[in-house]
């Protein structure tokens, strides 16, 4: 995944959000994903290192809440609710009046600040896609490596026909 950023001629009010093909969608969502899944401590880490000089305010403090997570049967199947998760959501204004967004699981709410605040970046320059990057590919290698070793204790059942069954 390489995270561009967002075209600057687009705006919330001109995009069509129902089409999820569009690449700027894409695109976000994409790295949205990443920074939800991406520590405290490493956002913390970037944005002092190489963000400290930005100022913002909070449009949204960060506020904690429930959401409905609901799954299908089967993956494709009839959907239905599968329990509530908590969430916390943020939204900042950058200087320039840039505005950026996140929601991240759980609680910690500057973990919810700071990825507010990278999105917000990756929409006026995109200053951040080496970041994101990298934390993307990190994700996939973890997820693979997971895999692998799920792979590796999968133990297949099956059923003998018995001669008294004919």
């Amino acid at each position: 995944m390489t995270a561009h950023p967002a075209p600057n001629a687009r705006t919330d009010q001109n995009r069509n959000a129902d089409t999820p093909t569009d690449p700027y969608v894409t695109a976000r969502q994409k790295w949205m994903s990443v920074l939800a899944r991406t520590s405290r401590a490493r956002l913390e880490t970037e944005w002092s290192e190489n963000h400290s000089s930005e100022s913002w305010t909070h449009l949204r403090e960060p506020q904690i809440g429930m959401v409905m997570v609901r799954g299908r049967a089967g993956g494709a199947g009839q959907r239905f609710n599968l329990g509530e998760m908590t969430v916390t959501r943020c939204a900042v204004t950058l200087s320039d009046g840039t505005v950026g967004h996140s929601y991240v699981k759980g609680r910690d709410r500057i973990q919810a600040q700071y990825a507010a605040l990278f999105d917000a970046v990756m929409l006026r320059d995109g200053s951040a896609s080496d970041f994101i990057d990298t934390l993307a590919a990190e994700q996939a290698a973890a997820k693979r490596d997971h895999a692998r070793k799920v792979a590796a204790t999968k133990v297949d059942f099956f059923t003998l026909v018995r001669g008294e069954d004919e």
